[in-house]
């Protein structure tokens, strides 16, 4: 019993102690970028790397989930003859939660895999020890401008899946499922509020600044050459995903309580 009560104390005081080391980071993180002097190269390719090459798997998610979302709605709306509640379904689910959820999902396999693994070779080929060596900042050349673009980049994603996921609904619900064009875009558009739409961007740059910070610090704290890489980066996803789904929850309850 004894035995047990200490292995759940270890594992508690170890969860506070990586809890600690991360806000320690993340605030050493904001603040050194906050500072002067800026890389504005690095910012613009992380830019691209985020922003624009993550588009097609965060749009062609997009399409899918809407057209899926759609169908399956028809399917359980025909039961009780509320077919026409479908376009507030689609556009309300979509904004609100699969958009965001969905994006940061993706973009956390892509970018915060790709993140850990970079920042953790730097780290066990000593390229971030020469990096301090020559006066060089670590924080502010590889994690503040990772950090920048998660949280200004994947709004603008959002904002496009939603875009694209309100589209697939509306093709399957036009020409699949004989909705009338004109009626199915003014019914969306007179069904969507300005709170929809803000809260899943609002949620977007919470996802993209939890992507870039989990990516950068298990990258930069990884060890033991390339086991500790892959390590990383499998840590990076797994627990930018819970972090997604618990803040999820987290501030749609704030928005909507």
């Amino acid at each position: 019993m004894l035995t047990l009560i200490a292995k759940i104390g270890r594992l508690f005081l170890n969860f506070l102690a990586t809890t600690g080391k991360l806000g320690v980071f993340t605030g050493m993180a904001i603040i050194e970028g906050l500072r002067p002097p800026y890389y504005p190269r690095q910012i613009a390719r992380q830019l691209i790397d985020i922003g624009y090459y993550s588009l097609p798997v965060v749009g062609m998610t997009a399409l899918f989930t809407g057209m899926v979302l759609a169908l399956q709605s028809y399917t359980g709306f025909s039961r009780f003859s509320a077919e026409s509640s479908i376009p507030n379904v689609v556009v309300l689910s979509i904004t609100r939660e699969l958009g965001p959820v969905l994006a940061g999902l993706m973009v956390a396999g892509r970018m915060g895999a790709a993140m850990a693994a970079e920042i953790g070779t730097m780290r066990v080929t000593e390229q971030i020890d020469a990096l301090m060596t020559l006066s060089t900042n670590p924080f502010k050349y590889l994690i503040a401008p990772r950090m920048i673009a998660g949280l200004t980049m994947l709004p603008f994603l959002v904002l496009i899946a939603d875009i694209i996921g309100v589209f697939g609904g509306y093709l399957v619900s036009t020409y699949k499922l004989g909705f009338n064009p004109i009626n199915y875009l003014h019914q969306t558009w007179d069904f969507l509020e300005v709170i929809d739409v803000v809260s899943g961007l609002v949620k977007a740059s919470a996802f993209g600044l939890c992507i870039s910070t989990l990516g950068c610090y298990h990258g930069y704290y990884s060890r033991g050459g390339a086991q500790g890489v892959g390590t990383a980066t499998t840590n990076a996803v797994v627990s930018a995903s819970m972090l997604i789904l618990i803040l999820n929850y987290t501030l749609t309850a704030i928005f909507f309580s």
